[in-house]
């Protein structure tokens, strides 16, 4: 929580440089260790948890203001992200009405006012990420899709709502070349969709689809070492994989 002074401060610089009423909230997939994570902000000596997001500058596109809140708490500068909707409920600042209202007026607290949040949900490499947290919060931190922690604002209704996105997109594009290692088994790719979708995928029926998407290439050999039967490598081919995030594939999960 900011002192009265830092509020001001910051109140008054986001009046002379942020758009009024618009804000961006970010959800942040990545995959490790056969699980889906996102990535969320702890705040200063309490238990509140947010989505990482931010206010756009005036005379910043709003795809760029989303790069840049992005680049902020992850370190990255080229990540997948996709616009999914727009969350303007009236009670939806609450929060921050009620949390600094006794240091300032509604009328100078930046915090006070409606906004509108554009959403976005963006699929990051969990190794290339270095989570830093902003001036509001002491951490920036992983958790498991089915460890979240209570979330403020209406930042659980962002967080389901990218979720349901994100596993719509799987019926008409790829998923996982900004999840998945440069190489990976089909286990490894078919346990990247379960997790997403929730739910358990038929092998066979798994590879026989995810093949005929046309968006896999196939090591010439199997991958070293472990077990008798070692499986084969596979990588995705970009080309591929880009045609079919702007054309689309039929079928779902």
């Amino acid at each position: 929580m900011l002192t009265k002074q830092e509020l001001i401060k910051y109140c008054n610089d986001a009046r002379q440089n942020y758009l009024d009423h618009v804000s961006i909230d970010c959800v942040v997939f990545g995959f490790h260790e056969g699980q889906m994570k996102v990535l969320l902000l702890k705040t200063h000596h309490e238990e509140k948890w947010y989505l990482p997001g931010g206010f756009v500058l005036k005379e910043e596109p709003i795809e760029m203001a989303a790069n840049r809140i992005l680049m902020e708490r992850t370190g990255l500068d080229k990540i997948f992200l996709q616009q999914f909707h727009v969350f303007g409920d009236p009670d939806r600042s609450k929060f921050h009405n009620d949390l600094y209202k006794d240091m300032l007026p509604t009328q100078e607290n930046w915090f006070a006012g409606r906004f509108l949040s554009i959403g976005y949900y963006a699929l990051v490499d969990f190794f290339e990420v270095t989570p830093q947290p902003d001036q509001f919060s002491e951490s920036c931190t992983w958790r498991d899709l089915d460890d979240v922690p209570e979330l403020q604002l209406d930042h659980e209704l962002i967080f389901k709502t990218a979720l349901d996105a994100l596993r719509l997109q799987l019926n008409y594009q790829p998923i996982g070349y900004n999840l998945m290692p440069k190489e990976f088994t089909m286990p490894e790719l078919q346990k990247l969709y379960e997790t997403i979708l929730d739910k358990k995928l038929d092998r066979r029926n798994f590879q026989r689809r995810i093949l005929a998407f046309g968006i896999l290439n196939r090591a010439e050999q199997p991958r070293k070492g472990g077990a008798h039967k070692a499986p084969y490598l596979y990588s995705f081919d970009l080309e591929n994989y880009r045609h079919a995030l702007t054309e689309g594939f039929k079928g779902g999960w």
